[in-house]
This record gives structure tokens, sequence and C-alpha cells, in this order.
């Protein structure tokens, strides 16, 4: 477990932060071992080998803890799309293509991203919450991509094909994590762009 003399000389806001972080860390390290029924107070604090006192410093039970899990790999979702699309150009066909490989290969590269996002982040209550808050972030950037084409679809066909887009793209990452579309992330991708952009 943490010994007292590992946070010495580190101000106590950093302490926090830095223990906070490494929970996080531990419960992802946990939940990709073991899914959500694995992870415990007790579990957490062996693999990040603090006490328990230190959970309790930061979280009030398992299910806060699993919420921040979610966030933090939603965020490193939204980043990398993010990236893939500013990095693709201006044109649209482009733009979607990378857009959705971001999706899939961040799914498939560390499957425990995949299984949060997309597997348990559909049953687990305390997920379903944060799987709708990510879908909406989700929605934001596609209603953001979608508004600069010319000429401008009109407010309620543009939510509408965002609602649309966004569930899909949901339902095609659960699809390619089980295998049920193949191997071949190029192939899924450029199918996927055809019938989004016919």
């Amino acid at each position: 477990m943490s010994s007292p003399t590992r946070w010495a000389g580190v101000p106590l806001t950093d302490r926090r932060t830095e223990r906070r972080a490494l929970l996080i860390d531990a419960a992802f390290e946990v939940f990709g071992a073991a899914g959500a029924a694995g992870l415990s107070v007790r579990s957490v604090c062996r693999e990040s080998g603090m006490n328990t006192r230190y959970f309790y410093e930061s979280f009030t039970d398992t299910d806060e803890l699993l919420g921040a899990v979610y966030d933090m790999v939603a965020e490193r979702l939204s980043v990398r799309v993010t990236e893939a699309m500013s990095a693709a150009g201006s044109s649209v066909r482009t733009r979607t293509s990378e857009g959705v490989r971001a999706v899939l290969g961040f799914a498939s590269d560390d499957p425990r991203c995949g299984r949060i996002l997309f597997t348990e982040g559909r049953a687990h209550p305390v997920l379903t919450a944060r799987r709708a808050a990510t879908q909406d972030l989700l929605m934001d950037l596609v209603l953001a991509e979608t508004a600069s084409t010319r000429p401008a679809p009109d407010p309620l066909t543009l939510r509408t094909g965002a609602a649309m887009f966004t569930g899909a793209m949901a339902e095609l990452a659960q699809q390619w994590l089980t295998g049920a579309l193949g191997d071949d992330l190029d192939a899924v991708v450029d199918r996927t762009v055809a019938l989004v952009l016919r």
C-alpha cells in the first residue's frame, strides 16, 4: 500500500489530483480484466497500491469511480476524432472517412475502451447516463460538420441527420467490436462513408 513518504513535499491539492488519477487508471485496468462486476474498492486499491482512505478521499463509491473512468475514455475518443478530422483537410468525404476510422480504430485498438463506451455503456445503469452525454457531444461534432456544407440543410433536417448518424455510429462500433463486420477496417470505413454520403 501507499506509504506516507510517497507524498512528502507534494502540495495537498496536487497529491489529491495525482491519487485520483491513479485510482481512475487502476479502475480502468480492473475493468479491462473483469468488467464492471469486478470493480470494488478493494480491487481498485489493490491495483493502485493505495489504501481505502485515499479511495474515499476522491470517490464516494465505485459507481462514481466507474463514471470517472467512462469520462476519461470518452474524452480520449473525442480528442482522437477531433484530431483525425482536423488533419483531414476540407473534403467532406475525407473528413467523414477519418472520423469514422477514428471511432472504430479507437474502439478496437484497446478493446477495454470499446467495452466501456459501446458495450457496457449500453447496459450498466451508471454508464447509460454517461453514454447519453457522450452521444450529445458527438452529435454536436456532427452538427458543426454538417452545418458547414453548402447548401446548408434546414435546422430540423440537420438535427435529424446528426441524431441518426450518431446513433448509427454507436451501433457500428458495437458490431465492429464483436467481429460481425469482419476485420478489414478500410472496407468497413469505405462502406460506411458510401452509405452516409450517398
